[in-house]
C-alpha cells in the first residue's frame, strides 16, 4: 500500500486554516525571543529516525504474544509499513534491519522497493541472543563471551555475515547487543568473558569497510539477572576505544537502572567522540520499551538539551545514528511508531530553542533559578504547530495519527495481506 499527494492533501486542508493561524501565532512569538523560526523548521525537517524492523509487527513479553492483523510478514512488506509511516510523518527516512530474520532474497529488487519510499537502509543489527535452527553451536551460555571457542567463532562469523549483508543494501554501520551474562554468583569468571568479547569484537571491527562504525550496545540486565557482560556505558567506551576509531557506544534508553542520568551520559560520551547511536524508547521500571516520550518526556528533553550541545560544540564526534527501539504488545504498531516520531521530534524542537548563551551566563552566574527557568520555558512551549509545518513542509500529513486513521489505513493493510500475517522475527 502506498500514499499519494492528493490523499494527504485532501485530508490536511481540512485543517490548513487552523494550523496557518496557530503557527503563525507561534512564530511571531518566537521571533520576538530572537529565535530563527526559518531555521528552526528547516532542522526538524532535516531530522530523521530509522525505524526497525521488528518494530513493525505487535512485540511480546516471555508470556505470550498477541498479534496484530495485517502485519507484515515479509521484508518487502516490513518497508512499505516504512515508507506509509514516512508519507505521513517525513521522518522516518530509514529501516533498520535484523539479521537473520531479514535477509533479502534479492538485494537489487529490495534496494529497489526501499528506493521508491526514499528509505535508506539503516544499522544492520546482529542477533547471537537466540540459537537459531541446525546451528553448529550454542549461545545458551554466551556468544561472543563463550568459553566455548566454537560458540565464540560461530557469533564472529555471524556478524561478519551482517556486515557483507549490510554493505550490500548500503548500509554504513553495524550494531552489536549481547545477552551474555550469567544468572548465578559464580557463573562465570567476569574477567575472562569481557577478555572474550573484547578479542571477539576486535576480530568483527577487522571486518568493518573503511567507511562504517561499529555501534556497542549496554544494557544491565535481561535476560540474565546476576550479570551482564556489558552492562553499562564505561564497558562499552572501554570496549570501543579498545577496538579503535570506527568503534562507538550505543546509548538505549531503556537500557539503564531506574533514575540513571542519562543526559550526563550522553554528554560525557560526546565529549569524549564516542557517541555513536541512540535508540529511543520510555520506561517506568525497566527496559519496558514502550511509546516515547509517554512516561517520562521531561527527561527525554533534557538528554535531548544534551545531545542538541553536544552535536553544536563536539566536532570530534559523529552526528549520532537515530533509532525507534520499542515493543508494541497492545497498540497498532505503525501508529505507536508515529507517536513516538512525535515525541522525539517535539523534545528535539523543545530543546533547540533553549538560549545556550544566556543558560551559560546563568551557570558561571550560579544562578540556579535562573538556570531552571530557561530550560522549562523551552519545555513548556507548545511548538506542535513547528512540527506540522516541517512535515507539511516535505509533503507528509499535518497530523499524522488523524491522517492514518482517516485513510483507514489499517483496514486497507489488512484488506491487503489478512488476519493472520504475523510479522517475521517476533
Amino acid at each position: 500500500m502506498r500514499l499519494d499527494k492528493t490523499q494527504l492533501h485532501d485530508v490536511n486542508k481540512k485543517q490548513l486554516d487552523q494550523h496557518t493561524a496557530d503557527f503563525d501565532f507561534l512564530a511571531q512569538n518566537l521571533t520576538k525571543k530572537g529565535v530563527n523560526v526559518h531555521q528552526l523548521v528547516q532542522k526538524l525537517a532535516d531530522f530523521q529516525v530509522a525505524i526497525p524492523s521488528w518494530a513493525l509487527g505487535a512485540g511480546g513479553t516471555r508470556f505470550g504474544r498477541f498479534g496484530f492483523q495485517g502485519e507484515p510478514s515479509n521484508l518487502e512488506q516490513k518497508i512499505d509499513d516504512v515508507g506509509l509511516i514516512h508519507s505521513l510523518t517525513q521522518t522516518a527516512g530509514a529501516i533498520s534491519l535484523h539479521i537473520p530474520w531479514d535477509v533479502p532474497s534479492d538485494y537489487k529488487a529490495i534496494k529497489e522497493v526501499a528506493a521508491s519510499h526514499h528509505i535508506l537502509f539503516d544499522a544492520v543489527n546482529s542477533n547471537t541472543f537466540q540459537d537459531q535452527k541446525n546451528a553448529a553451536a550454542s549461545y545458551k551460555y554466551g556468544s561472543l563471551s563463550n568459553t566455548n571457542k566454537a560458540s565464540r567463532d560461530q557469533a564472529i562469523a555471524h556478524n561478519l555475515d551482517v556486515i557483507n549483508i549490510g554493505n550490500k543494501l548500503g548500509s554504513k554501520s553495524l550494531t552489536v547487543w549481547l545477552a551474555d551474562g550469567s544468572n548465578f554468583p559464580g557463573q562465570s569468571n567476569f574477567q575472562t568473558v569481557l577478555n572474550h568479547t573484547q578479542d571477539s569484537l576486535k576480530e568483527i571491527y577487522k571486518g568493518l569497510p573503511d567507511d562504517w562504525k561499529l555501534f556497542i550496545e549496554y544494557k544491565p540486565y535481561e535476560p540474565n539477572f546476576y550479570s551482564t557482560v556489558i552492562q553499562d556505558w564505561g564497558t562499552s567506551f572501554m570496549l570501543a576505544n579498545e577496538c579503535g576509531d570506527k568503534a562507538f557506544t550505543l546509548v538505549d534508553l531503556g537500557h539503564h537502572l531506574p533514575n540513571t542520568n542519562i543526559e550526563q551520559i550522553v554528554s560525557t560520551l560526546m565529549l569524549k567522540g564516542k557517541l555513536g547511536g541512540f535508540h529511543f524508547n520510555d520506561s517506568k521500571y525497566g527496559d519496558d520499551d514502550v511509546t516515547v516520550g509517554s512516561i517520562k518526556p521531561y527527561a527525554l528533553f533534557l538528554i535531548f538539551n544534551a545531545l542538541v550541545y553536544g552535536m553544536e560544540n563536539n566536532p570530534q564526534n559523529p552526528y549520532p545514528a537515530w533509532m525507534i527501539d520499542a515493543s508494541h504488545n497492545i497498540k497498532d504498531p505503525l501508529e505507536d511508531i508515529i507517536q513516538s516520531l512525535e515525541a522525539i521530534q517535539e523534545a528535539y524542537a523543545k530543546a533547540l530553542l533553549i538560549d545556550q548563551k544566556a543558560l551559560n551566563d546563568a551557570q558561571n552566574n550560579h544562578d540556579v533559578v535562573k538556570c531552571q527557568e530557561i530550560l522549562q520555558d523551552a519545555y513548556r512551549t507548545d511548538i506542535r504547530p513547528l512540527l506540522a509545518k516541517a512535515r507539511v513542509q516535505n509533503g507528509g500529513a499535518l497530523n499524522p495519527i488523524e491522517a492514518y486513521r482517516a485513510l483507514e489505513i489499517r483496514k486497507k493493510l489488512i484488506g491487503e495481506r489478512g488476519v493472520n500475517s504475523v510479522a517475521s522475527g517476533l
